[in-house]
């Protein structure tokens, strides 16, 4: 173990192992759950090297890098976009059983939102999806009760200034306008990642979301032929697209 700039961080391994997100693992870090040769780590400029034995909640973790593996998920409502959930709530990975690697989600969808995610074992990856300085971009349809007009729209458009700051500007085009017993469906493209933005930037200008399915991930578009609970594996294109886009 050595804090210089030879070997690999210690967050990038445990990503790399398949235990966590590089995101989380640096959490984890932080909580004093990592040990190297014994000795609890909590600085995140830590750095091993192949023959450091490396501990995560006192599991040894093995430096060998498996398969990375890349899954779409075509998420329901009523599930929880992570791989475990205290109150004993269904999580996407039970929809995903079949699959022997031990994957997790990139991002989050919330539990009463449906719509593309991705699913994977590749830290580093997962780690610049989720980072805001890559700015990937998420589109979502929109449904509300009546129709949103011009000058609401444009709010979002200009940014809506949120318990938590002011958000950047989103990209917004009208998909349907409302008629008897229907709902107004709109399309909304953000690249922040806040927690539950769309709704709260709905709420804002007064039109809570009824309805709300996330459509593309960066350049990924959710197909017709994924149906809702299903997911499969990303081919290659989708995966190098996925990977290019944030410069890998």
């Amino acid at each position: 173990m050595i804090e210089n700039n030879i070997g690999e961080r210690l967050q990038k391994v445990i990503a790399q192992a398949g235990i966590a997100s590089r995101r989380h693992a640096e959490q984890m870090i932080l909580e004093g759950r990592v040990q190297v040769n014994g000795k609890k780590i909590t600085s995140l400029g830590t750095k091993v090297q192949p023959e450091d034995k490396i501990a995560v909640d006192g599991r040894v973790l093995k430096q060998k890098k498996e398969e990375n593996v890349y899954f779409l998920l075509n998420k329901p409502t009523g599930y929880i976009t992570s791989a475990t959930d205290p109150r004993g709530r269904k999580t996407v990975l039970d929809l995903m059983k079949d699959v022997k690697a031990r994957i997790y989600p990139v991002g989050r969808l919330d539990y009463d939102t449906s719509g593309l995610l991705v699913l994977t074992n590749d830290g580093e990856l997962a780690h610049r999806l989720m980072h805001p300085s890559f700015g990937v971009e998420k589109t979502y349809r929109v449904s509300v009760k009546g129709n949103v007009p011009s000058e609401a729209i444009d709010r979002l458009r200009k940014g809506v200034i949120l318990e938590d700051g002011k958000t950047a500007p989103a990209k917004v085009r009208i998909l349907t306008r409302q008629s008897q017993g229907s709902l107004q469906q709109l399309e909304i493209t953000i690249h922040e990642g806040r927690n539950r933005q769309v709704r709260r930037m709905f709420d804002k200008i007064g039109f809570p979301v009824v309805a709300l399915e996330r459509i593309r991930f960066g350049p990924i578009i959710l197909s017709s032929d994924l149906k809702i609970g299903n997911y499969r594996a990303m081919t290659a294109n989708e995966i190098r697209l996925l990977k290019a886009s944030v410069k890998l």
